[in-house]
């Protein structure tokens, strides 16, 4: 069969099986099956694919129309430029969250400790550790499967960071320049709602905020100035409609110049706040 022919019939496939993106995740996966670039498609598409080729392609849409997530197929993420193995045991690394991690950036000096809460993937503290120059940092989560997928991450991108398992600040000690978390904000009965690639191939872990998906943030803006050096700051990702309630939260618990900052889609994103100093 004829690349761009095999193209279209994964799109046919993936199309009538309610996939948003049937376009982009067909030419995707066959692009990670062939080693090509979109150029093939628009240039090559008469080039010929081999019989193993395309039965493995035809595997690959398989899976993706039973909505299982496209890099739970390809096994990796794209991030900040970098890329991350990711498994059924850790959230995808989604692009709304590199907003944290740029905020991050704009305050991250050389040699600062950073403390990642609800790490995951570890996607947050690689890429601020890749960033920045001799910045030490400390990744924790409960889910011990996820910490092993964040040393393999650490492992391929030669960088070094230390991973603690635990609830939230339960295995921490010390003090750091900057404390960074994605956690869980979705309310529990929002949650049965959701995509299915979400839904049901996402760790809920990662995803249930309990009732009102405010209970992680209340948790960590409670116990975070223990943690903080005077003047440290606190980074927060939140749900679009959250930076009201996260930003009460973290002014009552005694942060000063708490900012709000939105994605590249124009909306709330980000909370932050520095502590004492």
């Amino acid at each position: 069969m004829e690349y761009a022919a095999l193209y279209r019939m994964g799109v046919e496939r993936l199309a009538a099986a309610g996939i948003e993106e049937a376009k982009l995740d067909a030419r995707l996966l066959l692009e990670e099956l062939c080693g090509t670039d979109r150029n093939d498609l628009l240039v090559h598409g008469d080039r010929p694919v081999t019989e193993q080729q395309e039965n493995s392609y035809v595997n690959y849409i398989e899976l993706r129309s039973r909505h299982i997530p496209l890099q739970h197929i390809t096994g990796y993420q794209e991030f900040m430029g970098l890329r991350f193995k990711v498994t059924p045991d850790v959230l995808i690394p989604r692009q709304d969250t590199e907003t944290l991690v740029e905020e991050v950036l704009k305050n991250l000096h050389d040699g600062m400790r950073i403390l990642d809460l609800c790490t995951g993937s570890g996607c947050i503290l690689l890429s601020l550790l890749r960033y920045s120059n001799d910045c030490v940092g400390i990744g924790a989560d409960l889910s011990k499967k996820a910490l092993k997928v964040a040393e393999e991450n650490a492992g391929s991108l030669g960088l070094t960071a230390e991973f603690v398992q635990g609830d939230l600040f339960e295995p921490v000690t010390g003090k750091f320049e900057i404390i960074v978390s994605n956690p869980p904000y979705i309310p529990s009965n929002v949650i049965p709602t959701l995509m299915e690639e979400v839904r049901e191939h996402d760790p809920l872990m990662a995803l249930d905020g309990k009732e009102d998906g405010l209970y992680f943030y209340r948790e960590i803006t409670g116990k975070a100035s223990e943690y903080l050096y005077p003047g440290g700051m606190l980074f927060l990702e939140i749900g679009c409609e959250q930076a009201g309630a996260v930003t009460e939260l973290m002014k009552n618990a005694g942060y000063r110049d708490v900012t709000v900052c939105k994605d590249l889609a124009g909306l709330d994103r980000v909370v932050s706040g520095r502590y004492g100093g």
